[in-house]
């Protein structure tokens, strides 16, 4: 029985260490602002799932604390025509729980879409009709 003591001791240890990752996460304008760069970024237009970031597209937007945004998007034949979308992401966002929102000029789903603020990251998927784009955002 002496051995049991020891071992059930370490479990204990490990049980309260796993548990200290797995506090809500409470965003605020200070941990959320920073420069983001796109880690996943898909779109899905039905049956097939097209990995932007395979195609060379990109995103990377900065948030800073007084809430203005700067950055750029870009995704390579997309555009109508068959042009290549590469948009100014200059603008404001805002943070609302853990909801963050975009306004800026530039015409991309981004600012048609809430971002969930997650530690380090940004998460949307945007549905629009049968259109799904995912993107996640990682500082």
């Amino acid at each position: 029985m002496p051995r049991v003591v020891p071992i059930l001791g370490r479990v204990a240890l490990l049980v309260s260490l796993a548990d200290c990752g797995d506090e809500p996460f409470n965003p605020t304008v200070d941990s959320v602002a920073g420069t983001y760069h796109a880690t996943t970024f898909t779109f899905n237009g039905g049956s097939t799932t097209t990995d932007l970031l395979a195609i060379g597209a990109s995103v990377t937007i900065t948030l800073t604390p007084d809430g203005t945004t700067s950055g750029r998007i870009f995704v390579p034949a997309v555009a109508e025509g068959g042009g290549d979308l590469d948009a100014d992401l200059v603008g404001t966002w805002t943070l609302s729980g853990a909801a963050v929102t975009f306004d800026q000029e530039a015409d991309t789903f981004m600012r048609d879409v809430p971002f969930t603020a997650e530690p380090s990251r940004l998460r949307t998927r945007g549905t629009f009709g049968e259109e799904v784009v995912v993107l996640v955002l990682t500082k």
